[in-house]
């Protein structure tokens, strides 16, 4: 509902005839300054449901009230009402079995519906959005009424929306170009998630999903968040309306540039600089660096917190330095460290002397004898003839999905009881697309109960995991859940789901390791 200035009894009428707009006051199709246009909302709807608006103008004595269901038109007649209008969809598709019954389950629908309140929202936090399902109040977000500038309105509505976290972690962002201004706030790398559904982009106040628009924004985090992971962030564009073409997608959700370049440029500039002011400066290339600490005299000038750098020292490296490099990605591109590890799972073996000056290996050992860890993140190690460089975060999470596909394949995972059942803490939607999959994830050696709304209870976990962070395991699943056909088994997923367990059990980057626990782990894979 919006109680707006209202409309007139004519214009109530004409409100729910196709293809009849008020909104084009001229017939210049390059200036249409308004979300929607073509006069054709009410009318479809009027045609698949039980419609129903009453409206009032501040002039008139009384509201005027029509009704349309299934394409039959009833009335305006008088009716009570204040200023502005209010409309009411009820029995969407009744009118359409065919179409009803393609209908996914109805808390999947509510889930799209109060994502299309929540973005109208964060346009438009000066007012109240509410919505009400089955007599329970799904989102209620008063009109923010911070006393301060627009950043400060923004991040009171934008917190409500995607919580506390976000309000805590995000810094806001501004620039202007010749005719362009972007404002808003973006999360720090710190602050991600598995998917990009946190990405929230608006252009003249309209949300977009616009393809070129997230394309800058991953740009711009490139270097400084691994190629897997998702920042959050709000970002409002104000372009000249005849510099962007809204008329491009059905659902308006893409638009056009005149000038794609100049805006592109502009937001990958702003947050760069943005993510530079607040202390999270890019990293220059991973390889150099790294190569760098092997030359005399070399020091790194940067961690390695980007991307992994040895797929891209092979291009960086003569053939004539006869050195051996091997990645140990998964096949689903996963790497990412500090997510937890899983002490324990190395083969156990006696202590023994550092092996720094023993010959060389011979060929009983492919991958070499482990000689040094740099950055405590990669284990180089000597073969007879070069050396190996090894990611030990990439290398320990594929012997891990490894074992998890060979334990299924001999009768399902074997599950470890918690002592104590760890709560984890999550949004209403994300709580339910886990429990939805309960019976399958505990097939998978996860099993998860419901405790209250918003929150899982884990009590058992994959027993050849070890200690992991139960926690984030969960919310990057319940992202991809999102983005997975709901008629799809995780069975059909399977690679994904053990591939997000194994990279958040395998032992993190930055974790020192001895010379037998380097070795141990060359000899696994």
């Amino acid at each position: 509902m919006c109680y707006g200035c209202g409309m007139s009894s004519r214009d109530l009428a004409v409100a729910v005839d196709r293809h009849a707009t008020s909104k084009l006051p001229t017939d210049d199709l390059l200036d249409i300054g308004f979300l929607g246009f073509r006069g054709e909302a009410l009318p479809a709807l009027g045609s698949v449901s039980r419609l129903s608006i009453t409206s009032r103008t501040a002039e008139a004595d009384s509201a005027w009230h029509i009704m349309v269901a299934a394409g039959t038109r009833q009335g305006p007649v008088p009716a009570p009402h204040p200023r502005g209008t209010r409309v009411e969809v009820r029995d969407l598709f009744y009118a359409t079995p065919a179409r009803l019954k393609f209908l996914k389950a109805a808390s999947t629908e509510l889930t799209y519906v109060v994502d299309v309140v929540e973005r109208l929202a964060m346009a438009h936090p000066e007012i109240a959005f509410t919505v009400t399902a089955d007599g329970k109040s799904r989102l209620n977000l008063p009109a923010a009424h911070t006393q301060g500038d627009l950043f400060d309105t923004h991040l009171e509505r934008l917190t409500a929306i995607l919580g506390k976290e976000f309000g805590a972690n995000a810094v806001p962002v501004t620039a202007e170009r010749e005719n362009l201004r972007l404002y808003g706030y973006i999360g720090l790398p710190t602050l991600n998630r598995g998917n990009a559904m946190a990405q929230y982009l608006f252009v003249n106040g309209r949300p977009v999903r616009d393809r070129m628009l997230q394309g800058a924004v991953r740009a711009a985090y490139q270097d400084v968040l691994a190629s897997n992971r998702h920042p959050y962030v709000a970002l409002f564009l104000e372009v000249p309306r005849t510099e962007v073409d809204v008329n491009v997608h059905p659902a308006k959700a893409e638009v056009r540039f005149r000038d794609a370049g100049l805006v592109r440029g502009m937001m990958i500039g702003a947050i760069r600089h943005t993510l530079a002011e607040s202390g999270h400066r890019a990293s220059s290339s991973v390889a150099s660096a790294a190569l760098g600490a092997f030359r005399p005299g070399g020091m790194p000038q940067t961690s390695f917190g980007g991307r992994p750098f040895a797929t891209r020292a092979p291009q960086a490296m003569g053939a004539a330095q006869a050195t051996e490099f091997y990645t140990a990605h998964d096949q689903h591109g996963s790497h990412h460290g500090g997510l937890g590890e899983a002490p324990g799972l190395f083969t156990p073996q006696p202590s023994a002397p550092d092996t720094t000056n023993e010959p060389p290996p011979g060929n009983e050992y492919p991958l070499g004898v482990a000689r040094a860890q740099v950055h405590e993140t990669y284990i180089v190690a000597q073969t007879p003839d070069g050396i190996v460089i090894v990611d030990q975060h990439a290398a320990h999470e594929r012997l891990l999905y490894e074992r998890m596909k060979q334990s299924l394949g001999n009768g399902g995972i074997k599950r470890q009881l918690l002592l104590i059942p760890e709560i984890v803490e999550l949004d209403e939607v994300r709580a339910g697309r886990l429990l939805a999959r309960a019976g399958e994830m505990a097939d998978l050696g996860l099993v998860i109960e419901s405790f209250g709304t918003g929150a899982v209870a884990v009590r058992e976990v994959p027993a050849l995991l070890g200690e992991n962070d139960t926690a984030s395991i969960l919310r990057d699943l319940a992202d991809e859940l999102a983005e997975w056909d709901e008629g799809m088994s995780l069975q059909d997923r399977l690679a994904d789901v053990c591939g997000t367990l194994a990279c958040h059990s395998a032992i993190r980057a930055g974790r020192r390791l001895n010379p037998n626990e380097m070795n141990a782990l060359l000899r696994q894979m």
